[in-house]
C-alpha cells in the first residue's frame, strides 16, 4: 500500500463519492457516471486513480467494487495514532 497514493486518491470529493456509492454493492461505470452527473471520460480518470491505488476492484464484467482489504489495512494504520 502506498500511503501517499491512497491519501491523494481519497483527497478528491468525487472519488470519495464513488467509494461511498460502492459501499456494499457492485456498480457498472455507466451507472456511477449517471448518478454523479459526470462524463464517462471524467469517471474513467477517477476510477483509474482508485484502481491504481487498490481502493476499488474491477471485474471482467466491468463491475466496480470496494477493495475492503485495503480499507482494513488503512484503518489498522490509522488506529496507531
Amino acid at each position: 500500500m502506498s500511503l501517499n497514493g491512497t491519501l491523494k486518491a481519497l483527497s478528491d470529493p468525487i472519488r470519495r463519492n464513488i467509494l461511498t456509492m460502492l459501499k456494499g454493492k457492485k456498480m457498472i461505470a455507466g451507472d456511477i457516471a449517471e448518478e454523479l452527473g459526470i462524463s464517462p471520460a471524467s469517471l474513467s480518470y477517477h476510477l483509474n486513480l482508485l484502481k491504481k491505488n487498490d481502493l476499488v476492484i474491477e471485474s471482467k464484467e466491468k463491475n466496480y467494487e470496494l477493495n475492503t482489504t485495503l480499507f482494513d489495512e488503512l484503518i489498522m494504520w490509522l488506529k496507531q495514532f
